[in-house]
């Protein structure tokens, strides 16, 4: 006799595009008339899912979508979108042709990054400017920003490229009475007149990410670029207030096996944890193989027969232990480790807040050998997709 068939997989990602569609709509609504929306779905939509993600954002009227590499931007014109797209992380040699002659919009970060999208192609080049203001990460810096000016100012004379967008991005818009956002803030004024200077009209003026975009008016400017708060998860835990956001992913599996232990059975690798007293383990198939945290033993919670139960000793490559206590589960049962909360269930925050990390962190690398599906609670259709 053939073993049954599952019906549901025994371990992974669910995610509702509702809620994207939902959370988009929210934070348009509350940065306002005027400023244009940017959805980031780099990494793979946050984890989300990068085509999914981008399709629910454009429902909701994104303008804009975002992504760090050329090959994430040619990924969403494989998948169909037609709108703007902004990339923003290139190494040199990377196929700027393709992107220029699939209508995506490049970021520069120096004078030779602009002269290697010149050279790549004889289309006009749509190409955003990115200064440095203060994080010390991409984007040029203060010394060397006049003469990028100048020189994608000249280039733009020539026919040669469209400067579409100057930006900036912010160190600390998760702290809003950092004093360093005011700072950056100063510089990215700075750094606009100076682009004036040049001769420069852009399209765009971006410096607010999902933080700012909630909590730093005066950051919007022409744009806002949303990425975790668009999934729902809050990209200030503290000080955000309550927009309403619905957290899109949930991380589930199916208990493999549940079994009874007696006082002083130890758990797992290392012994790192000991029953005091005789109690009901539950083990769950995923571990830090699928983007479980490793750090996550004997902190997190999973959601199981209506409760949270505590993990219990080390996640390991393939698994991890509950402790049931009492709690009735079988073999087969739902075993949640993070979703949105309503009923109970540990969150991607909740999870962060355990290991020691943020919930960007949580729900990219969650993944490994689960299964991603895709969900519609708005119109209760479903739409299955592997990793």
């Amino acid at each position: 006799m053939p073993p049954p068939s599952r019906t549901t997989a025994r371990a992974e990602i669910v995610v509702d595009v509702a809620a994207i569609r939902h959370n988009v709509r929210t934070l348009r609504e509350h940065v306002g008339p005027g400023v244009a929306m940017m959805v980031v779905v780099k990494a793979d939509g946050y984890g989300h899912g990068m085509a999914e993600a981008a399709r629910a954002a454009r429902a909701a009227e994104a303008e804009w979508l975002g992504v760090a590499t050329v090959d994430e931007a040619l990924a969403l014109r494989a998948a169909g979108d037609t709108g703007r797209v902004l990339c923003w992380l290139t190494v040199p040699g990377d196929d700027y042709r393709a992107a220029v002659e699939q209508d995506v919009d490049v970021t520069v970060y120096s004078e030779a990054e602009l002269a290697e999208v010149v050279a790549a192609t004889d289309r006009t080049a749509r190409v955003q400017l990115k200064v440095d203001t203060g994080l010390s990460r991409g984007g040029a810096s203060p010394d060397e920003w006049a003469a990028l000016c100048a020189a994608a100012a000249g280039l733009e004379r020539d026919g040669r490229i469209s400067v579409t967008g100057v930006w900036s991005h912010l160190s600390s818009s998760d702290e809003p009475e950092d004093p360093a956002n005011a700072a950056q803030e100063a510089l990215f004024d700075e750094a606009l007149a100076e682009a004036e200077r040049a001769g420069l009209r852009p399209e765009v003026r971006h410096l607010a990410n999902s933080a700012a975009a909630i909590l730093r008016p005066s950051a919007r400017r022409d744009l806002v670029r949303v990425g975790i708060a668009a999934y729902g998860l809050d990209p200030a835990p503290g000080h955000t207030p309550d927009l309403g956001l619905v957290p899109a992913m949930t991380a589930r599996a199916s208990l493999a096996m549940v079994k009874r232990v007696d006082a002083g059975a130890a758990v797992s690798y290392g012994r790192t944890w000991t029953a005091e007293r005789a109690t009901t383990l539950g083990l769950v198939p995923v571990g830090y193989a699928d983007g479980v945290p490793r750090v996550a033993g004997n902190r997190a919670e999973v959601w199981v027969a209506g409760s949270r139960r505590p993990v219990r000793g080390r996640v390991c490559m393939d698994q991890l232990v509950v402790d049931l206590d009492d709690a009735g589960a079988t073999a087969g049962d739902d075993a949640v480790l993070f979703g949105p909360g309503v009923h109970g269930e540990p969150t991607a925050q909740d999870w962060a807040e355990a290991c020691g990390t943020i919930s960007y962190e949580i729900v990219t690398r969650i993944g490994g050998r689960m299964t991603r599906r895709h969900t519609d609670s708005a119109t209760e259709t479903a739409e299955g997709t592997d990793r």
